[in-house]
């Protein structure tokens, strides 16, 4: 009998009781009784085929539509669609919907891979604005107003404007003014918000879009609800927005033979969160602020707080993310992800150059915080070193030549990655997680974008998008 690889990858996986810090968001050790419940229940039992009385997804008249309506309400929308394609259909519907070939949207660089892809499938014209940067952590944060007004006022045609709800690593801007002057000019407001579904349900963290007013939102329930990974919604308020077509794109894009594990997940989700979501997202916020207190104290690490409020593309910061500096003991994130992982069972979201970053969320326990803390501490005792850790990260946002959707149907040609410099990419390179292009279809390849590629190829970063898997060629423009 022939092995089962990736079973038998995913038992081994399990069995080793890691502690994550990194999604999804219920842990696999749900404390709630609805969650643990629902989660303990027989997979083959709950994983059945559309029939009348559990409703079809394509055109829903009961359970689903039920759902649905009751989701909407929770997140303060007039529409909730349920997604099992992930938040990455989410995102492509959501820009689909909203703008068509030659439309210009306004959007920052700093996007997930999913709207780059609805670029290309939309035929849409990005006008790109520039997040904030941070030297010291090597990541990119959020707009600032000033931005979004500049780039506004010279794109008063532009279409709709997208914003990131938070930031990978937890910095929200200001979305109420920014949908206040993107409703000035006509503009419908889009909401990525795959690390934001939390912010509905707690009054210390960041305001989620839909509460303020924004037309569109795609939101990750699995990533820090308590759903099963895959699962998401796609929220809609029908001033500015003709619902009938959101539907067609989510029609054309959505598997007519649905999880119902998944779509049951987002129910049952929906409702702990409404019950109890103020209580256990408030316990999160406690846990996660003991983390940052604690590992501010162990010296050489610095954990982003509230402290960061008010500069720039910083108009608010999730509090459950851990965004820890690392590098100042001598060592990339990348090398404390690894260690973590390897040396103490302990698996973070990501590791970057200077920092890593770890999740809290309704599923996590005190003890885990605990079992992070000594870690860190341990591995600055035990693998510190004195070596000065180089920024790597890309300040130079990559220069647009030709459009991605034109680029992507553009005659190609492979050659050596290391030959690239000056040639136009018809591929994206992204590292996974997160998932941001370092390179998208139709921008300049640059010495400066290539070194960042293979500091990460040496530092066995996984990185995704090109054809080839061991990233040593590309596909260019040209015959």
């Amino acid at each position: 009998m022939e092995k089962m690889p990736l079973y038998e990858a995913l038992r081994a996986y399990i069995n080793q009781n890691t502690i994550h810090f990194d999604v999804p968001g219920h842990k696999r050790y749900p404390k709630e009784n609805i969650l643990k419940e629902f989660m303990e229940h027989s997979m083959l039992d709950l994983d059945v085929s559309s029939a009348k009385p559990i409703d079809s997804i394509g055109n829903p008249k009961g359970p689903i539509k039920d759902a649905s309506q009751l989701m909407a309400r929770a997140f303060f929308s007039d529409t909730a669609f349920f997604m099992v394609n992930g938040t990455t259909s989410g995102v492509q519907n959501m820009i689909t919907a909203s703008v068509e070939p030659r439309d210009k949207i306004i959007l920052p660089r700093n996007i997930h891979k999913s709207a780059m892809n609805a670029l290309i499938l939309s035929g849409a014209e990005p006008i790109y604005m520039e997040p904030v940067i941070d030297e010291a952590l090597g990541v990119s944060h959020g707009v600032t107003m000033e931005t979004v007004k500049n780039t506004i006022y010279h794109n008063k045609d532009a279409k709709s404007i997208l914003i990131i709800n938070p930031t990978y690593y937890g910095a929200a801007s200001d979305l109420e003014e920014i949908t206040r002057v993107a409703h000035d000019n006509e503009m419908t407001v889009l909401c990525d918000e795959a690390h934001g579904g939390h912010f509905y349900f707690n009054k210390n963290l960041p305001i989620g879009g839909m509460e303020i007013g924004a037309d569109m939102s795609a939101v990750s329930l699995h990533k820090t609800c308590g759903s099963l990974t895959q699962s998401s919604v796609l929220l809609c308020h029908k001033k500015y927005l003709d619902i009938s077509k959101v539907k067609k794109m989510v029609d054309l894009t959505q598997t007519t033979s649905p999880s119902y594990l998944l779509l049951s997940s987002l129910d049952v989700a929906r409702y702990l969160l409404e019950e109890k979501g103020e209580e256990l997202l408030e316990e999160a916020l406690q846990l996660a602020n003991y983390g940052r207190q604690k590992i501010n104290e162990i010296g050489g690490y610095y954990v982003i707080g509230k402290e960061v409020v008010g500069r720039p593309g910083f108009f608010d910061l999730d509090e459950t993310k851990l965004s820890i500096h690392v590098s100042s003991i001598g060592l990339t994130g990348i090398e404390v992800y690894d260690i973590l992982r390897d040396e103490y069972n302990i698996q973070v979201e990501i590791g970057e150059v200077h920092t890593i970053m770890a999740i809290v969320s309704i599923g996590d326990k005190k003890e885990w915080i605990d079992a992070l803390v000594f870690a860190l501490k341990d591995i600055k005792e035990r693998f510190a070193t004195n070596k000065k850790i180089k920024s790597a990260f890309l300040f130079s946002r990559p220069q647009m030549v030709v459009s991605p959707r034109e680029a992507f149907y553009a005659n190609k040609k492979t050659i050596p990655l290391k030959d690239s410099v000056g040639e136009i990419s018809g591929e994206s390179v992204m590292a996974y997680p997160p998932g941001i292009p370092i390179v998208a279809p139709g921008e300049k390849i640059t010495m400066e974008i290539l070194n960042h590629i293979e500091f990460l190829k040496n530092q066995d970063c996984i990185l995704t998008g090109l054809e080839d898997p061991r990233i040593e060629y590309i596909y260019i423009l040209g015959n």
